[in-house]
């Protein structure tokens, strides 16, 4: 006998393979039946608005971020600027927690225009890593995550260990950032601050962090994550998720 997940499993072996390989047999036929759907969907789509399909693929192409960044300056509740000296509008405010999967969507496909917009002084981004989540292992993750980016005193420092955490996101189910982990992507980004491991092991930062994101979730009445502003307003999330879109936003903003 046999118990997993809490329930008693005494079906002989020979049978549980049997109805898994009939399960993935099934599982094969379904794939096929839904490949032939998309395809046939695709040419009907294509047929109708190749033109549109098109324009769609082109607004949600990643941009290349540029090998040097804006002047990235820590603030002193925790935010974190990116602008070229002397910008100051249009402000974009990115609210976004280390460990909400969207959130790494965003970073991946419209990171770079954010980050090329501040080197081009067409904008200053501002960074706000909040804890939104209320359930574990997640909030745990964000707190520890964003404790330790919180140890950084160096701007430059501080965005390579923003994209490193995204990059190296845990599951929400599973728990990760732990300070082993933390402490090594610190390595990896070149972080120079003396304390930074016994900052991240000891989480010095942890209530500041969490009261940090309370007060924010409720001045900007903020709700979900990534959530993006431009001078205030929240951006659709259609043309934050759409590099193209987004970038002619905030340079509309910029005349």
């Amino acid at each position: 006998m046999n118990t997993k997940g809490g329930r008693t499993n005494t079906m002989p072996k020979s049978a549980r393979e049997k109805i898994k390989e009939q399960q993935a047999a099934a599982r094969a036929r379904d794939r096929r039946k839904r490949m032939v759907t998309y395809v046939t969907a695709g040419v009907v789509a294509v047929a109708a608005v190749g033109a549109g399909w098109w324009y769609s693929a082109m607004n949600s192409q990643s941009e290349q971020a540029a090998a040097q960044l804006a002047p990235v300056a820590i603030q002193p509740d925790g935010s974190i600027a990116m602008a070229q000296a002397g910008v100051s509008s249009p402000v974009v405010d990115i609210y976004e927690d280390f460990q909400c999967p969207a959130c790494q969507e965003l970073e991946r496909v419209s990171g770079p225009t954010f980050k090329n917009l501040a080197l081009e002084g067409k904008a200053k981004v501002v960074y706000h890593p909040i804890t939104i989540f209320s359930q574990e292992p997640t909030r745990s993750n964000s707190l520890r995550a964003a404790n330790a980016a919180r140890c950084i005193t160096d701007g430059k420092q501080w965005m390579a260990f923003h994209d490193l955490l995204f990059r190296n996101q845990p599951v929400e189910t599973e728990t990760g950032f732990t300070p082993d982990q933390l402490k090594e992507w610190g390595k990896e980004a070149g972080v120079t601050a003396p304390d930074f491991d016994a900052c991240v092991t000891g989480e010095k930062n942890r209530a500041a962090q969490d009261a940090y994101s309370q007060r924010v979730i409720a001045d900007q009445k903020i709700d979900h994550t990534p959530t993006v502003k431009l001078n205030g307003t929240e951006i659709d999330n259609g043309v934050v998720f759409s590099p193209r879109q987004l970038r002619d936003e905030i340079t509309k903003a910029a005349k």
